[in-house]
This record gives C-alpha cells, structure tokens and sequence, in this order.
C-alpha cells in the first residue's frame, strides 16, 4: 500500500528548487497501470513560469555545487547512492506498477542506477584536465575541464531510472545542475527516484518537470540552458538537434535501434537461442538495442527457429508484480502500433512461427502481448526497416558470414549489433566491419559502466557511460601562463627588419 500511497502524493506534483510541490498547471494527464488498465496517478503539464523559475534555480545552485571540492561532491553522490540502493523495493514496485516490466528487472535497474552514480563519483574527481608540454620554455600550458552550466535530461519510458542515473550522474559529477523531463508513462517512479538527490544536493541542483512534448520543448528552447540530453524517437531528436545547433547548445541524442543478431553455425545454437530470446523480449522487446533482426546461417537456420520457439513459449506472461518474465507493452497505444508492424510483416511475407496474439486469459485487461517469431523474412520488408520496439523476433536466411554483414549494415540505424560465432576470424571482422556504436560477440545486451554507450548513423550522437559519457557534460579551457611576466619578443611588435619582405630589407 505504501507505494500506492506514494503515487498519490505525487500526483500532479514537480520537484522544484529543492521542493516537491503541486504544480500550478491547468493541464493534467492519467497514469494508467499497463497491467490492469486502472488510472493509478496523474501528472501535471509544467507551466512556463515553472520552467523559467526551474532554470534560474538550477545555475544559482550550480554555483554553489561547483565551488565543493570534488571530493565533497563524489561523498555526497555516494550517499545518493546508498540511499537508492535501500529504496531499491519501493523504486521497483512504483516502475513495475507504471510502466509493466517485470519487478526483477526494475529492481536490476536500481542495481544498474547505483552502480553508475558510484562510478561517476569516483572518476569525475580523477582530473579536470591536463598539463601539456609549453610551446615556449618557462610557461605553463594546461587544460581546465568545466561544467556546462544547467543541463535538460529529457529521458524514455523504458529505462527512466538507469538511463537518468547515466546522465545525471555524469553531469552531477561534472559540475553540472541537472533538470530532467521524465516520459509522461513513468514521471512518479521519477519523482520518488530524485528523493535522495534532493535529500543531499543544494536545492535546484536536481529538479523534476513533468509533462509532454510541450515543457520538453521549453526547456530544449530555454536561452538560459546550457545542454541537451536526449533519449526517444528519431523525428524527436532531430527536431531537438536542430534547435540546439541553431542556439549553439551542445546535445547528447539517443535515438531508435534496429539491431542485427547474426547467427553462425560454429556457436552453440542452445546458448545462441536463448541469448535471442533474452535479446528480443526482454522488457517486452521495449529497449533501444533489443534484437530485431535476426540473420542465421542456413546450415542452422531451422534447429535455431525450433529452439527459439521453445524459449519463447516458456516466457510466463503477466502483472510484472507476479511471477513473470514478461510484463505488458507500456500503453495501450504502444501495443496498437506493435501489433500493426506484425500485421504489416506477415501482408508483406512473413510467417507465424510463434505468438502473434494477446495472451490467453489477458485479452481484455492490461496491454499484453506474445513474443513473437517470423521466418521467412528478408531484408527489403518494413519490420526490417524500422525500429518494431516490441517482443519480435524476425528471421532471414543467410548464406554466408559475408551477407550476414551486408544485410547487418544495410540499415539507417547503428546502434549495437550482435553476433555469435565461435570462429576467431569471424568475431574479429565484425567488431571491425559492423556499423554501430556496439557489438557484442556472444553476450548480448550487457553494459559496462567504464564503456561507452551510443550509436551511429539514425541512432544518434554522442555518448553516455565511460570517460566519453563525462566529456559529454563537460567544456575544455586551455590556460597559458607566463609565470615571469616577460616581453615576447619572438612575435611581438616591432617586427624585426630581417624578418621582412626580402626586397624590403
């Protein structure tokens, strides 16, 4: 009950310069509970007002976080950390009630929350930049590394607290206040996430807004913001690359994914078919780098289909709070749309191997779906040309490694790609030859908090978790000093006659 009551406390309600008070908008929007249908809170439209009040907060506490040693601001992220570990029950069961996924999967993404704030708080105190060899003999040439000032995380639905822990804290750790629009389908699992933020940073150095496209795009426009991360759709990020680029505000873009999983006769196709099953349905297919594209050699091709389909149809689906591997699609909209992408797919050729449906028993309460297997599938059909965002698995023939890289890269996506084989050659060319930001040769899916994460291409720019993830949110300064204060007379005025013009010496 207590998370039920949570939700209705934060109903309708923002985190604004260090407090959590109602919103003064008009508008307001349902929080429906994927698995039942039930409204279970709602939101509020953040106003203008609040957005300008947002961002004058944020630089005046910016200010105040950036003079704190480093060292004081990597102990206090750590407290962050500790506190959300122990908030881990209560944080699950608000996502797995908001948006459907199953409650150990929300719980892992506290664990994966925690443990990319900890790694933040330790390497952004490592160094703010560098000392370089002079270019002329007693100076001091270095680098200074700064915070961009206030930055507007705008964040997705399918992994709200992770993927905001992997820009917030890099921003937090880089000097930076932080304002974050969470998706309208998980804005109260937000709100109790930033608890311990709020708790522990100076007030309006970690803010909440909650609303649609309409309080993302003020604070993209705001004149006084300083940076844009983004993670959503493609039209979403390009709209939002343009008008940073007009302003000259750097941004972080996430876009779509559609990944290949390529599939070669010298793997164990046991491991390979249930590392496809995790691939393809985990979240209910709802993730950036799931498996959508599945190229198997044909030497293996049928024994992979038949095995996948019985990891398939051993997925128990249901409430997310039961015991479950897969919880329902986000909204009922979203499960419209994924289930028109299957009907376009089969009208252009594919077959029905597995699923297709809505779960028996499920049919009329809640936004559940099967996974799903099509074969007979090639290259040229939409569901390969399109990021599906759903449980899919879509199955084309190859015949050799050379057309699995061909069709692989035949794509406007490049976010990660997978692949396994367990032939030294093959794993070696296409770490190298397949586009994207990722590839994972046999281990699908796995992030590590010291690599970058990112794609290419449609997929987007930049990149979140490592060092690279750090430079992200911040600035390079170069300094150079002359500790004696001397005359450079190497190339100041006058300009010494024998360095004239030869015939006007």
């Amino acid at each position: 009950m207590r998370v039920l009551e949570e939700f209705d406390h934060k109903s309708h309600v923002i985190l604004l310069d260090g407090e959590y008070r109602r919103s003064e908008a008009t508008e307001s929007r349902d929080v429906i509970d994927p698995a039942t249908g039930d409204r279970i809170a709602g939101i509020a439209e953040a106003t203008a007002a609040e957005v300008d009040a947002a961002v004058e907060a944020g630089h005046l506490a910016q200010k105040k976080w950036w003079r704190m040693s480093a060292l004081e601001r990597a102990e206090i992220m750590h407290e962050i950390a500790n506190e959300l570990l122990a908030m881990k029950p209560l944080l699950a069961e608000a996502l797995t009630r908001e948006m459907g996924k199953p409650y150990k999967e929300s719980a892992d993404e506290v664990d994966w929350s925690v443990s990319a704030i900890r790694y933040y708080a330790e390497i952004g105190r490592t160094d703010i930049g560098r000392v370089v060899g002079p270019a002329v003999a007693g100076h001091l040439n270095y680098t200074l590394k700064l915070p961009l000032g206030v930055v507007v995380s705008i964040q997705p639905f399918n992994y709200p607290m992770t993927l905001l822990a992997w820009e917030g804290a890099a921003a937090l750790a880089s000097g930076n206040a932080v304002i974050t629009k969470p998706s309208e389908y998980t804005t109260i699992t937000t709100l109790l996430f930033a608890e311990p933020f709020n708790r522990h940073l100076p007030p309006g150095l970690f803010q909440v807004l909650s609303g649609a496209g309409d309080a993302g795009r003020q604070l993209v426009e705001h004149a006084r913001t300083n940076m844009v991360a983004f993670t959503g759709s493609i039209p979403t990020g390009k709209a939002i690359a343009a008008k940073c680029g007009e302003m000259m505000k750097p941004t972080l873009i996430e876009t779509s994914g559609n990944d290949p999983f390529i599939v070669m006769p010298s793997a164990p196709i046991d491991v390979v078919a249930r590392g496809a099953a995790f691939s393809a349905y985990m979240n209910c297919g709802q993730i950036c780098v799931s498996a959508e594209r599945f190229f198997v050699h044909e030497a293996v091709h049928d024994e992979f289909v038949e095995k996948l389909a019985e990891h398939a149809r051993a997925i128990r689906i249901g409430n997310g709070l039961d015991k479950v591997e897969m919880g329902p699609m986000v909204a009922e909209k979203e499960r419209n749309r994924y289930e028109g992408v299957l009907q376009r797919a089969q009208q252009q050729g594919a077959r029905l191997v597995q699923g297709g449906g809505r779960p028996t028993g499920l049919e009329q309460r809640g936004w559940f779906v099967e996974p799903t297997i099509l074969a007979d599938c090639n290259p040229e059909m939409d569901i390969f040309n399109n990021e599906s965002f759903g449980p899919v698995a879509p199955i084309c023939k190859v015949a050799s490694f050379e057309q699995a890289l061909e069709f692989a890269n035949d794509s406007q996506y490049g976010l990660g790609a997978c692949l396994y084989t367990m032939d030294m050659r093959e794993s070696i060319r296409a770490s190298e030859e397949l586009d994207g930001g990722m590839v994972w040769i046999n281990a699908p899916l796995l992030d590590n908090d010291a690599g970058p994460f990112g794609g290419t291409k449609m997929s987007g720019m930049g990149r979140q978790l490592g060092p690279e993830g750090l430079e992200t949110f911040r600035k390079t300064k170069f300094v150079w000093l002359d500790p004696n204060c001397e005359t450079q007379d190497f190339w100041w005025f006058p300009y010494a006659d024998g360095e004239a013009f030869p015939e006007a010496r």
